[in-house]
């Protein structure tokens, strides 16, 4: 059962609300790609931070309307779809990213291609998936 904003872990019950709903909607997202609740949620919960500080105001008004249990019935979203798909490594906008294959947008962003390798071999371990991985020129 996904969580919602009037049932979600502990952990969160501190952030700012829209931080929650971010918290809430990655870790959905984690938990429909096969991560169980004790990894899913620490990660969740960390990137929804670094992405509540560095949010501009448009990005901000258009978490308030969006409804974070829906991923199955957003009509962009592949939902659980998504969880067998293979994880890509690949640069753009000056940063390595880790996506996975049909996704709308990566799951992570790092500086350099090592950690962002070992976090998608990571995740695609997790999903009995592959890891392909690009050169920075692709």
């Amino acid at each position: 059962m996904p969580y919602t904003m009037n049932d979600y872990p502990d952990s969160l019950k501190n952030m700012e609300k829209l931080e929650r709903k971010k918290a809430i909607d990655i870790i959905n997202a984690l938990l429909e790609e096969g991560y169980d609740e004790g990894r899913a949620i620490p990660i969740g919960t960390e990137q929804a931070q670094e992405w509540y500080q560095d949010a501009s105001q448009k990005e901000l008004d258009e978490l308030k309307d969006e409804k974070v249990t829906d991923h199955e019935k957003d009509p962009g979203s592949q939902g659980g779809k998504i969880a067998d798909n293979n994880v890509e490594v690949f640069f753009e906008d000056d940063e390595w990213k880790v996506q996975t294959k049909g996704a709308k947008r990566p799951s992570n962003t790092y500086d350099n291609k090592n950690d962002a390798i070992s976090r998608a071999k990571e995740i695609a371990e997790n999903r009995g998936a592959e890891t392909i991985i690009h050169n920075k020129n692709e």
